[in-house]
């Protein structure tokens, strides 16, 4: 088997290459995660729940929110640790207490 010999321009290429492979892969990240705070409606229809249910949230605590005017905004990292949590949206407790 011949030996290959790598020039200072193959490992160039290999470096333009292998950076515009990370800037592609950082660039879908940030993109699927752009959003920081979520409206109402958005946070009903990504829990699938009621504007009760949601005001319910708010009242006991469950969920964090601010208000700025009249609109009510979520923070999208508060509502995944809600969620990590396993906090049934219904009762405000988790799974672990229910049973």
């Amino acid at each position: 088997m011949p030996a290959q010999i790598l020039t200072t321009d193959d490992l160039y290429e290999f470096k333009l290459e292998l950076l515009n492979e990370l800037r592609a892969l950082f660039g879908a990240h940030h993109q699927s995660q752009s959003k920081k705070w979520l409206k109402s409606s958005e946070v009903r229809r990504l829990l699938n729940i009621s504007p009760g249910t949601l005001q319910m949230l708010r009242v006991n605590e469950t969920l964090p929110y601010s208000k700025i005017g009249g609109t009510f905004f979520y923070d999208v990292h508060a509502i995944e640790a809600v969620l990590a949590k396993g906090i049934h949206p219904n009762k405000g407790r988790s799974q672990k207490d229910a049973q």
